[in-house]
């Protein structure tokens, strides 16, 4: 192979690195109608009157849009393949309002300046109603958040929408109680983990025009262009064929543009108006109305004999959806099928179940992780406190249970794992931080504690029996290559990776094939950028469709050199034949083709998933504890993954890292805090700290390939696994460092200096 399994370089790193990149603002039409949303100051409330009247007078303003503007149909703003699991459950524009920040009316105007005029002239009269803000106390609550009688679900996830319980499952094999009854050692514990934002460069952003035959186009910052088709046609009450939506360069999404967040206002606009309108999301609006990961509390209970072998495992998810239910139903699930199959393969019995409920909070949505990494933070957390319960090396305990390849995983939908190198990360990264000469920890003196901590993750390759992918490519001529995806680069180098792919099945450079990102109207399908799928799942599509495309050059070939196809061969230059010195080249065959000749050499192939090989990956932390003042520096991350064959190392390298420093910042700073009325109080980076290089010390990368026999060359996924070990691992750290467990994220100073106070208090 020539380019896979190499370090090429992304397609766009020259415009990135030159500033040229062009992003959605940069393209919008300059006389678009500038929009912005009205919101409710409430948690819960009804709108009983909008005085729009002077706000109309203003000079500029275009039109202000209320719920009785905007219409009736219910619908998701979830990104994910029909039939949808979350509940249709909200409007463009609903006289209920169910957390601050809800819109309330959409006011759209020639410019800034006079819609933000307009803004303060509305006068909104409420029924101001009871909010049930701490998701822990909203099932079965007297306040019920959703009411209304169309509340809708497509399919069978046990909803019980009067209890505001979203969704709810129970996975069970064997006799868990028994089975713990019988276990010399057992452990109970509680794990509270907050919400956390995706805090991505670019903002929500998108403009709506009418194209030459009124279609709707929307351009968008968004990682899933043909849910946004479906949602804004369900949203308008409208045929998909009337929508097209067009994906430019993304400025990072990390799952939160999974979720079709502000794409409806413009598009309203546009519909009720004919005029191009645009929306661009502050910073604080991306903050508090935006789509952040789900607070979830997680109990976890394991069992263990005298040998250090697990025998029983049980974990329950309570998860916050919010004010709506965008993603719950899935996230929810991932907190135990991409955690318990780390051990439970050989347990005697385990027990899975969750409930995901509303609350009048800002809706939950995805992020990188989805649900796993809250899930493995409780699970490993509660297998290193086991360990010590039992006077055990964590790492020896670990392996003595771990997954490993070939094992079947009850949890893990019934699938086997067929590529699995995870012991080998284990003893690799116990190798790179020297954990037997510096576990459990090292008092340097004047308070300062030197200690590391460890982890092990897993996540999943694509959604099996679900995701779809499809490619297509085409002969242009001179012999270059178009390749045409429908699934979204924000900034990961999918483009490039599977360029990559396509280079090598077709013999040719990796800069003689041009990457298209996605129209809806000439796009072919593909689920969207999401669950780990691209390099797993448009990479199986792209070897696909390069296999058909090189019989039709052959084919092609074979026809103008006058021979049969079976003495013809490809070598990525020319047709050649395999038993006379004859041969055409690829540039003859596609410009003749182009000609007087019934060769169309284009081949469009699609890709679907019976499963989802599990990524795996393990990762140690060194840290430095001020017992003071509870501070926590990071001095060393080791992490190693499990990936299957890496496509492109230096790709894999900076997602591994990007990853490693999100996980960072919900372990140790990022904290979603409301005040008593639901408001939330960070609405800016002033507010919401996330790390800075400063804060991450040294962070190092290895790959411990396996090999996966249904992914594209033997490869897996990477994106969202590499984001689950940090909390964990820096709990284990902080543990070893100071005696004190945290249970609730973020690890905070004032949690650790208030948790040594309260252990020497006792002692």
């Amino acid at each position: 192979m020539k380019f896979v399994n190499n370090r090429v370089m992304k397609k766009d790193a020259m415009s990135l690195v030159t500033g040229q990149a062009v992003y959605t603002d940069d393209i919008a039409p300059k006389d678009a109608l500038i929009v912005k949303v009205l919101r409710s100051p409430h948690a819960h409330a009804i709108v009983k009157n909008v005085k729009k009247d002077i706000a109309l007078k203003v000079p500029g303003i275009e039109c202000i849009l209320t719920w009785e503007d905007a219409p009736k149909t219910r619908f998701t703003t979830a990104g994910q393949t029909y039939p949808e699991l979350s509940p249709y459950d909200r409007k463009i524009l609903d006289e209920r309002v169910r957390y601050v920040g809800d819109a309330v009316a959409i006011v759209a105007g020639e410019n800034e300046k006079c819609v933000d005029r307009a803004l303060k002239m509305i006068k909104v009269e409420y029924e101001v109603l009871k909010p049930v803000l701490d998701f822990r106390e909203a099932l079965d609550n007297e306040v019920v958040v959703h009411p209304e009688e169309d509340w809708e679900v497509k399919v069978p996830i046990s909803p019980d929408v009067k209890r505001n319980l979203i969704c709810h499952d129970v996975l069970e094999e064997g006799d868990v109680e028994a089975e713990f009854a019988k276990c010399k050692y057992v452990i109970e514990e509680t794990y509270l983990t907050k919400a956390n934002q995706q805090t991505m460069m670019e903002t929500f952003r998108a403009y709506t025009y009418k194209d030459a035959y009124g279609r709707l186009v929307c351009v968008a910052s968004t990682q899933v262009p043909f849910h946004v088709r479906r949602i804004l046609a369900t949203a308008l009450d409208t045929s998909k064929s009337n929508i097209r939506v067009v994906k430019p360069r993304i400025g990072g999404g990390f799952g939160a543009k999974q979720s079709v967040i502000n794409e409806i206002f413009p598009a309203l606009v546009t519909w009720k108006t004919g005029k191009p309108a645009k929306i661009i999301y502050s910073r604080k609006e991306s903050q508090i109305v935006s789509s952040p990961r789900h607070q979830m509390q997680i109990t976890v209970k394991l069992g263990a004999d005298e040998n250090g072998k697990l025998k029983a495992a049980s974990l329950y998810t309570l998860s916050n959806a919010g004010a709506f239910g965008d993603h719950t139903p899935t996230t929810i699930g991932l907190t135990g099928h991409k955690s318990l199959p780390l051990y439970t393969s050989h347990v005697n019995a385990f027990k899975f179940a969750f409930d995901g409920v509303y609350s009048n909070t800002i809706p939950a949505g995805a992020y990188r992780g989805y649900g796993a990494t809250q899930g493995v933070y409780a699970l490993e957390t509660t297998m290193n406190k086991l360990a010590l319960k039992m006077n055990m090396d964590p790492i020896e305990f670990k392996k003595k249970n771990l997954l490993k390849e070939g094992d079947y995983m009850p949890a893990y939908h019934g699938e086997t794992a067929n590529s699995c190198t995870l012991e080998k990360c284990l003893d690799k990264v116990k190798e790179m931080i020297n954990w037997d000469e510096k576990y459990p920890c090292k008092d340097l003196g004047n308070g300062k504690v030197r200690s590391v901590g460890l982890a092990v993750a897993m996540q999943g390759s694509a959604i099996s029996n679900v995701d779809v992918a499809s490619v297509t490519i085409k002969v242009n001529d001179d012999g270059f290559y178009s390749m045409m995806i429908g699934a979204t680069d924000m900034g990961t180098g999918c483009d490039t990776i599977l360029a990559q792919m396509a280079a090598d099945c077709l013999d040719t450079h990796v800069d003689n094939i041009v990457v298209y990102g996605v129209d809806t109207d000439i796009s072919p399908y593909d689920s969207g950028s999401y669950a780990s799928s691209t390099t797993y799942l448009t990479g199986n599509a792209t070897i696909k469709t390069c296999q058909i495309l090189r019989e039709k050059i052959i084919a092609a070939g074979a026809d103008m050199l006058d021979i049969k196809l079976e003495d013809a061969d490809f070598d990525g230059e020319k047709v050649y034949s395999v038993k006379e010195e004859r041969s055409i080249s690829l540039k003859d065959i596609a410009n003749n083709a182009m000609c007087y000749s019934n060769h169309t050499l284009t081949a469009t192939a699609k890709e679907k998933t019976p499963v989802s090989p599990p990524p795996y990956m393990a990762g140690a932390v060194e840290i430095e504890l001020d017992k003071e003042t509870g501070h926590v520096e990071i001095i060393d991350y080791a992490t190693c993954v499990d990936c299957g064959t890496v496509i492109n190392p230096a790709l894999a390298t900076v997602q591994t890292e990007g990853g490693l420093v999100q996980g960072i910042g919900m372990a140790l700073y990022e904290d979603v805090q409301y005040d008593n009325k639901g408001r939330i109080l960070n609405d800016s980076f002033m507010q919401y700290k996330i790390p800075t290089r400063l804060d991450m010390g040294k962070i190092r990368v290895e790959f411990e390939s396996s090999y996966e026999p249904t992914g594209p060359f033997g490869a897996k996924s990477i994106g969202e696994l590499v984001i689950n070990t940090p909390s964990p691992a820096l709990c284990h750290a902080i543990y070893n460092a100071s005696g004190v467990w945290i249970n609730e994220l973020p690890m905070t100073s004032e949690k650790i200096a208030m948790g040594i106070l309260k252990n020497n208090i006792e002692a």
